[in-house]
């Protein structure tokens, strides 16, 4: 039997790598709701939408499991003994992504730029796409966790569009 011996140092590093995108969610929400000075919810409600479109309810449960997911992913490419150089572009894709993802909230709901936000949504497909090659070129654990993410965005892509078309 193999016994793990986890560092305090690495429990913390996985925690920070964890509470990064956590955070970025919850801020990039509470400045989206402070800007529009409404719920993220009841804005959701109230705009006509694609037949197709998921209940506001669901939004909250699958967004903290993906910035989970791409918590643990940073993590295994930050604990990779891969050169520094290849971690270093993987991570830059990584912040990137977590950028783009952070401004869409605020986009979307905190100043109702509809279509700004559908762009900005298909940069942040593009931006997910080469981070997962990057991360799969260190690990292809790392990349493979992503891909719920990237179907999701694909999704959000596809919702955007619909929801600036109907709400124009």
């Amino acid at each position: 039997m193999k016994i793990l011996i986890i560092s305090v140092k690495e429990i913390k590093k996985f925690i920070i790598c964890v509470a990064i995108p956590l955070v970025t969610g919850i801020l990039s929400s509470s400045i989206a709701v402070l800007l529009s000075q409404m719920p993220f919810k009841m804005q959701y409600m109230q705009l006509i939408k694609p037949d197709f479109s998921p209940p506001a309810s669901v939004f909250p449960i699958i967004w903290p499991i993906l910035y989970i997911l791409m918590g643990i992913s940073a993590y295994i490419i930050l604990s990779s003994k891969k050169s520094t150089q290849k971690i270093n572009d993987a991570m830059f894709f990584y912040y990137l992504q977590l950028v783009l993802n952070f401004l869409w909230s605020i986009l979307f709901f905190g100043l109702n730029l509809r279509f700004v936000a559908f762009i900005e949504s298909i940069l942040l497909g593009l931006v997910l796409i080469a981070m997962i090659y990057k991360f799969y070129k260190v690990d292809q654990r790392a990349s493979l966790i992503n891909i719920p993410y990237l179907l999701w965005i694909f999704f959000v892509i596809f919702l955007s569009y619909f929801i600036w078309i109907l709400n124009k």
